[in-house]
């Protein structure tokens, strides 16, 4: 009996033996390092080149912009108070985003930084007419203390590429 015993642990330990030795071909091997790291890439328009920052970084196929005002190609903030920086901000955003392969169709969240609450509703009717109704990205908006350049709006984004 105690022979039986033995024999029947061994079958036992035999196929589980088989068995997992079957599962460990027909899983797929990944590399380590491939398993735990997308190629990150960092890049900054020529105008941000003396900043601390990346104008976007990419991380797989998603794109994580930097926070953009609403200025002009001088740097100078554009007119019109809150509506005019928040044209010019998303109009910003939406040409990083085509030098980078994605579009505003892409744009999966953003956050708005407000120097004052009270324009809210102001900024929230030229924000809406960036994105398609059905295609409206998460967003957060919150009021600061200041913004650089005594702006009124910072908006960041992060998109898919295409």
């Amino acid at each position: 009996m105690k022979r039986l015993r033995i024999a029947a642990a061994l079958l036992i330990v035999t196929l589980a033996l088989v068995f997992a030795s079957a599962a460990r071909r027909s899983a797929p091997v990944i590399p380590e390092e491939t398993a735990l790291q997308s190629p990150v890439e960092y890049s900054s328009a020529k105008s941000t080149a003396n900043r601390p920052f990346s104008d976007v970084v990419r991380v797989g196929n998603m794109l994580y912009l930097s926070g953009k005002l609403g200025t002009d190609s001088s740097g100078k903030l554009a007119g019109g108070g809150i509506t005019g920086e928040t044209k010019q901000a998303l109009e910003n955003i939406k040409a990083v985003l085509a030098s980078n392969g994605s579009s505003l169709d892409n744009v999966v969240k953003c956050t708005v930084m407000l120097a004052d609450m009270k324009e809210w509703a102001d900024m929230n009717s030229v924000y809406t007419t960036y994105f398609k109704k059905e295609r409206m990205p998460a967003r957060s908006a919150f009021g600061v203390t200041g913004l650089a350049l005594n702006a009124r709006v910072e908006i960041e984004c992060v998109a898919t590429v295409k």
